[in-house]
Formats: C-alpha cells, sequence, structure tokens
C-alpha cells in the first residue's frame, strides 16, 4: 500500500478526509507529506505544517479527531522510541537542561504574550466556574486566581511560597489583595524582570532562581503553591519536587499544585512540542502524582476543570491572531513562527477536548487539619 493510501485510510478512520470540504478535514500541498509523516510521526506532520504542506481550516477540530481516535499511538517511529529510550536513562529536567524551555520559550518576547494573555499576563488554564458559564478570558483568569486564594483559605500576614511564578500576577494578586508575603521563584529572565515591575512596592520577592533553590532556604511558609511548573519537573524529580514542598510547608499548612494532567503515565512527550514548543515538558499522570507524594501529604481535594483549558485557548489563539500584524512588523516574526504557533495553541485545545488532557488543581496538606472543605 502507497504512503499516500495508508495515511488517507488512517485519517477516514477518525473521519477526517483529504481534499474533503469540511472545516476539519486536510488539504495537501506537497506530496512529499505523506512518507514524511509515516517516517517521524507528529513531527514530520508538524513540521510540514510550518512549510506550508498542508492546510485546514479548523486546526483545533482536526487535532479533537486526530487524538479521539487515537491515531497518534497508531503512528510509531524508531525516532519515538528512541526519544523514550533516552527519558528512560537521562534526566531531561536536570537544572542545567531545565533552563533550554525558558531561554527558548518564556523568553520569548513580553509583547507576544501580553497580545495573546491579555491584562492578567496568565499563562495557566483561566477557570469558568462550576456551571462552565460564559465569561471573557480576563474575567475567567481573575476567577482562577479567586479560586486558588480561597482554596488556600488565606489570612493577612502568611507567607507563601510560589515555585514557578511566571509573569508574576499571582504574587501580586496573593500580596495586593490578601496581605499575604510572597517569595517567588523563576528561572526565566523575561518573566522575571515583568513580575518584579508588577510587584514593586509588595512584600514579594521575586527570585530568578531554579525552584530546587527553595530547598536551601531554612525559612518555613505557611501555604506552598505551584501553578503550571509541575509540566517542566519531570518523572525523575516528581518526588524530590514535593519532598521540596512538604519541607518548607508548616505545619497545618496548605499547598496547592495546578498543573496540566494525563490519563497515562509517560516519560517524554510528543517530539514536535518538545523541539519547538516544550523541551524537556512531561506532562503527569495521577499515578505518577500520587505515588510521587505517597507518604508525603494527604491529598485535601483533587479537581478537574480541563474542559476550561480548551476555552483558554481558542481565546489565546484569537488574541494572536488579531495582534499578528502588529507582532509581524514590531518583533519581526515570520509566518514559520504564525503557522508554529498556531499550531501548538489548536493542537492543545484539540487534546483538551478530547479530553486527552486535563487541567488539576490538587490541595495538600500534611494531614494534620481537622478538616477540609473543598471550594469552587
Amino acid at each position: 500500500m502507497s504512503a499516500s493510501q495508508q495515511v488517507t485510510d488512517l485519517l477516514l478512520s477518525a473521519d477526517i478526509e483529504v481534499g474533503g470540504e469540511r472545516p476539519w478535514d486536510v488539504q495537501v500541498h506537497d506530496e512529499r507529506l505523506y512518507r514524511r509523516i509515516l517516517a517521524e510521526g507528529s513531527l514530520g506532520a508538524g513540521e510540514a505544517y510550518m512549510d506550508g504542506w498542508w492546510d485546514t481550516e479548523r486546526l483545533d477540530e482536526l487535532f479533537f479527531r486526530i487524538l479521539q481516535a487515537s491515531l497518534d499511538d497508531k503512528v510509531r517511529t524508531p525516532s519515538v522510541l528512541g526519544q523514550v529510550l533516552l527519558s528512560w536513562l537521562a534526566n531531561e529536567q536536570s537544572r542545567r537542561r531545565s533552563r533550554r524551555v525558558a531561554e527558548q520559550h518564556y523568553d520569548l518576547s513580553n509583547r507576544l504574550y501580553e497580545a495573546m494573555l491579555g491584562p492578567t499576563m496568565q499563562y495557566t488554564c483561566a477557570y469558568c466556574g462550576p456551571d462552565g458559564a460564559e465569561a471573557t478570558l480576563d474575567a475567567a483568569q481573575r476567577a482562577k486566581l479567586e479560586l486558588i486564594a480561597r482554596k488556600l483559605h488565606l489570612e493577612p500576614g502568611m507567607r507563601v511560597l510560589e515555585l514557578g511564578g511566571g509573569f508574576g500576577e499571582l504574587a501580586r494578586f496573593l500580596a495586593a489583595e490578601n496581605g499575604c508575603e510572597v517569595d517567588s521563584y523563576n528561572i526565566s529572565s523575561q518573566q522575571v524582570e515583568y513580575a518584579r515591575g508588577l510587584c514593586e512596592g509588595l512584600p514579594v520577592d521575586i527570585r530568578q532562581q531554579d525552584y530546587r533553590e527553595a530547598a536551601n532556604e531554612s525559612r518555613e511558609y505557611d501555604r506552598v503553591v505551584s501553578i503550571g511548573l509541575m509540566e517542566h519537573v519531570g518523572p525523575k524529580n516528581f518526588r524530590a519536587f514535593f519532598e521540596l514542598a512538604r519541607s518548607r510547608l508548616k505545619p497545618g499548612g496548605l499547598m496547592l499544585l495546578h498543573t496540566i494532567g494525563g490519563n497515562v503515565s509517560r516519560s517524554s512527550t510528543d517530539r514536535w512540542i518538545a523541539k519547538y514548543i516544550f523541551p524537556g515538558g512531561v506532562i503527569p499522570s495521577e499515578a505518577q502524582l500520587t505515588r510521587a507524594k505517597e507518604g508525603l501529604f494527604v491529598l485535601e481535594d483533587w479537581h478537574n476543570f480541563g474542559p476550561d483549558y480548551d476555552r483558554t485557548l481558542m481565546a489565546w489563539d484569537d488574541n494572536f491572531v488579531a495582534a499578528w500584524p502588529e507582532l509581524k512588523q514590531s518583533e519581526g516574526l515570520d509566518e514559520r513562527f504564525y503557522r508554529m504557533w498556531r499550531y501548538y495553541l489548536l493542537s492543545c485545545a484539540g487534546a483538551f477536548r478530547a479530553r486527552q488532557l486535563n487541567l488539576w488543581q490538587l490541595v495538600l496538606s500534611h494531614g494534620d487539619l481537622p478538616r477540609y472543605e473543598p471550594v469552587r
């Protein structure tokens, strides 16, 4: 069977037609695409899209169907197996290697992120509420901040340790609107600069350090919070992450962990995502998290609002597309970057829509609380 027939048949099994007229159907511009996909899997498909070899009106709907039909598991190439083997042998998230994602992704122009993320500068899932009510991106991001604060049962004067600080909005919110003192760790120079400006004059210490440096502190904290860092910690380091958090948390304290979660335990990530977006990133599973925290923390609450990430990503894409003419000129970005960035946002939206990815918030304690009431 020819390469084109193999790929065409695979797509048909997910109700995707080559040359079809529906928004999620694929239009092929270069016949070399088929062999590239069979030889290189998701990496070849993604790079071919960046190169303009194929198109579709709705990348999000295409990926929803691909992932719902598990087509990603049906194209296994030798390079995929090699990546898995490397992840078993090496710590891809060591301190030295962890810097790659900051340099390649988070240290991109802040103007790009301002245009995409909006005023809250929250680069994690927004929260639409328990009823999934329609809300603007900014309102849903503020609702996420308020949800975190409520789950942590904050009181003025509490000291909070933030592992992975992003652009600083959570630290600002905890200090300015909840009366807390915050120490925040982040390795991205661009984000740290932005966060320090945002938090100027507040009891917030933004530290340009790897989260593991917090282990060298003698200070204990009333609360520990980590939003969007666990995806970069890596399976070889999950246990050490929880050990660090436990060592810094006071008796009677609470930790909140906010992370993307997968349904299957993996040791590596998609090759295209690893090369172009998040080098070294690995999405944790339930089993990996519970094994890593076993004997260290009591799980007080586990909240999944993964469908909200679909909406968040679609809103980010809308913002990015609207800002593209200005970004292209002011930031010197080219068409290949445009296709890469939309492929990233919309493929992830499709993954959440297909429920292959989730968004979890875990609340953890030492087990010394008489009772914890879940908050939504």
